[in-house]
Parts: structure tokens; C-alpha cells; sequence
């Protein structure tokens, strides 16, 4: 079992801004991975991006560029 490790998630209404996130991520090479939602957190849909918190700006500048509409930001343990 892996260790669990503060972490920025960023929650969706949609899987496709859920899919638009990791596909714009790759493009411009901010860390993170798509993971399941965490049962701590309620989400429109099933997946969340998952990054490190001191990726936050990078991650929240990406959504802004590419226009990827965000349902919450979550530090939380994962």
C-alpha cells in the first residue's frame, strides 16, 4: 500500500474537462495523472487531477489558458 501524501485535486462536473485536463497537461508538461475521486470529496463525476501542491499556479493557469471549467481545488491526503 502506498503512502499517503498531501496532494492538489482538482474535481469536474464533466469527464470530458476531467480528459481536457490531462490531454492539456501532457502538452505542456504540468505533472499530475487523472485518479479516481476520493471518497472524502463529492465530485460531478468520477475522476479528479491529481498534482503536487506546489504545482497549483501551473495547474490553475492551464485551466485558464484552455478554458477547463473546475468544480473544486482539494488539498487533501491521497
Amino acid at each position: 500500500m502506498r503512502k499517503k501524501e498531501l496532494r492538489l485535486v482538482v474535481t469536474f462536473h464533466t469527464t470530458a474537462d476531467a480528459m481536457a485536463m490531462e490531454k492539456a497537461c501532457k502538452e505542456h508538461e504540468v505533472n499530475g495523472r487523472l485518479i479516481p475521486v476520493p471518497r472524502a470529496i463529492s465530485a460531478g463525476c468520477g475522476l479528479a487531477w491529481c498534482a503536487e501542491p506546489d504545482e497549483r499556479d501551473a495547474v490553475i493557469g492551464i485551466m485558464d489558458r484552455i478554458g477547463i471549467e473546475h468544480e473544486e481545488l482539494h488539498d487533501c491526503m491521497v
